[in-house]
């Protein structure tokens, strides 16, 4: 045997020992096999592994943004146990993403999906829960609803606008609507809004929901961000507080939204449609909400910390730090302002 030959046997082992599996290959592997459970040892379609890999893009990204924002904050206020896939629940997150690729969200698309890391009180480990952007809240309805209209218009009404709601009633076989845009260029200010569900072959169904301005702003998360919603913020220099400063923001943008997620929210579930992935995301919902609820009352009754730390909205800024500037962000590159559960999916 040549010296080479040798050199070859020896090497070899000792390379394959140090070649340990990636995070993205564990997290696949872990993602496949609960595709196979329950039916089987079934191979993920060219779709499914493409939305597998994009959770774990998304998931990866979401993870490291999140502890770099823990690493900013002072000792006193910072969770000891970094978010980083380690110390990630990778049992719930297989069976979660699972749920979520079958059911069609994607988290590359805007607006679809939006990962949340929490910190889970009684594993001690961080859960993902997956919060639902407006397109994502079309895609269920759409999927899961049990009388889906042939097409839904949503629309913000403008002070100059023309707009007459027509109720179903002796002289009118169903409901509609007149509306007419005076002045595309200067439509003056939101006075409200409306959503309407028609359908094509049985226009007795036609649904008309009208929302005025009052209407809208109930909807508005407590925490709302002024970047997005307009307003007041906080303004920073070198590093310290000093002051406020009103922003524009996008309020015509996110009015449209919550009109929008209000629309595809009315319609109601058909039972018979409900699946496994279907209850999978209401008991994410619940377990989320649930653990927010928990750490409030912790928070509210001894001061302690939160250690839920989904990944803080625009303009929310921990231990005094500023943040980056983000007048140029626009409104699609969120799915709405997203403090937490229930402000998201509520409106």
């Amino acid at each position: 045997m040549s010296t080479t030959d040798q050199t070859k046997q020896q090497t070899a082992p000792a390379e394959i020992a140090k070649k340990e599996p990636t995070q993205s290959e564990r997290f696949m592997t872990k993602v496949i096999s609960e595709f196979g459970s329950g039916v089987g040892e079934v191979a993920l379609t060219k779709f499914q592994k493409r939305l597998a890999q994009n959770y774990f893009i998304a998931l990866d990204a979401i993870l490291k943004t999140t502890e770099e924002k823990r690493l900013k904050k002072s000792e006193k206020f910072r969770d000891a146990v970094p978010v980083t896939w380690q110390h990630v629940n990778m049992e719930k997150l297989a069976r979660d993403v699972v749920a979520m690729a079958r059911v069609g969200f994607d988290p590359s698309q805007p607006n679809h999906i939006n990962p949340i890391p929490y910190k889970n009180k009684h594993s001690g480990k961080y859960d993902i829960t997956f919060i639902e952007g407006y397109r994502g809240i079309e895609l269920k309805a759409t999927k899961y609803g049990l009388d889906v209209p042939d097409h839904v218009t949503v629309e913000l009404v403008y002070s100059t606008d023309k707009f007459r709601p027509i109720k179903k009633d002796s002289k009118n076989q169903y409901e509609g609507y007149e509306f007419e845009i005076v002045n595309a260029f200067d439509r003056g200010n939101i006075i409200g809004g409306f959503y309407y569900h028609s359908f094509s072959k049985v226009p007795e169904k036609n649904k008309l929901v009208v929302m005025t301005k009052k209407d809208i702003e109930k909807r508005k998360p407590d925490h709302a961000s002024a970047e997005f919603w307009g307003g007041e913020k906080d303004k920073w220099e070198n590093n310290k507080k000093v002051g406020t400063e009103t922003v524009e923001g996008w309020y015509d943008k996110m009015a449209w939204k919550t009109i929008y997620r209000a629309a595809y929210g009315d319609i109601t579930i058909d039972s018979q449609k409900i699946d496994d992935d279907y209850l999978r995301l209401k008991q994410m919902e619940s377990d989320f909400a649930e653990a927010e609820v928990d750490e409030e009352i912790r928070a509210n009754a001894n001061g302690s910390i939160i250690d839920i730390t989904p990944t803080d909205p625009p303009g929310n800024k921990p231990d005094s730090q500023p943040e980056e500037s983000k007048d140029s962000a626009k409104p699609d590159d969120f799915s709405g302002d997203v403090p937490s559960m229930e402000q998201e999916l509520d409106f």
